[in-house]
């Protein structure tokens, strides 16, 4: 799924000639605290409901507060990850989505992506998630694809991420189509594997935090 996919059409832009009125109206309206703001088709940056207020003078046009996360940009033919990535490098709550051209075609709520991954199958297939802590210079997805496939199973979905404690570290996130993974972390220790974390689906059901952490932590990429 790529961004031009995922954009939410109902969240609209604002013009620099609106004022902080009309944006803190818009932002109550659509449950939001930010707005981007364009010009003749170009992306100029997002207002905030704190830049409105701090500046308390909410008369004044769009034009003249300073805005903010003008680089929160992807293009629209790029991936979920990247509106992700860029969402938290600028930590804001929206991503604006450019055409090839440049020009604006709207904007990507990161709840909209959270939205996108739940419903992937990745997600949605029932399995277990394990993660490995891997030396960056041992990691090899054909080997450990190998490893699980050889119990009969197979990987739904990776992700990878440096070990916050040792960037010499990988770790390896994987959904496996099989709830119960016993013999599938068994052999992955015998070729010296570390498993670091466990979740099986089938255990968390019970409990909806349990299951918002689940894919909290799946999202960890």
């Amino acid at each position: 799924m790529v961004a031009a996919d995922l954009i939410n059409h109902m969240i609209p832009p604002l013009k620099p000639t609106d004022d902080g009125n009309k944006a803190i109206v818009w932002m109550e309206e659509l449950r939001t605290n930010q707005l981007p703001v364009i010009e003749k088709g170009r992306f100029l940056g997002f207002i905030s409901e704190d830049i409105i207020l701090e500046d308390n003078d909410p008369q004044k046009a769009i034009s003249e507060y300073d805005l903010e996360d003008a680089g929160c940009v992807v293009l629209e033919h790029q991936h979920f990850y990247d509106v992700i990535r860029m969402a938290s490098d600028f930590d804001s709550q929206m991503v604006a989505v450019l055409s090839s051209a440049g020009s604006f075609m709207g904007v990507v709520g990161i709840e909209d992506t959270i939205r996108a991954i739940a419903s992937s199958t990745a997600v949605q297939d029932q399995g277990a998630i394990l993660v490995l802590l891997v030396n960056y210079r041992d990691y090899s997805l054909a080997e450990i694809s190998r490893l699980v496939e050889g119990e009969n199973a197979r990987v739904l979905s990776v992700a990878v991420s440096r070990d916050i404690a040792d960037s010499s570290m990988f770790r390896v996130t994987l959904k496996i189509n099989q709830t119960e993974v016993s013999h599938i972390v068994a052999s992955l220790e015998r070729f010296g594997y570390k498993i670091i974390g466990r979740f099986q689906e089938e255990e968390s059901k019970s409990n909806e935090k349990e299951r918002f952490d689940l894919l909290m932590k799946y999202l960890n990429i």
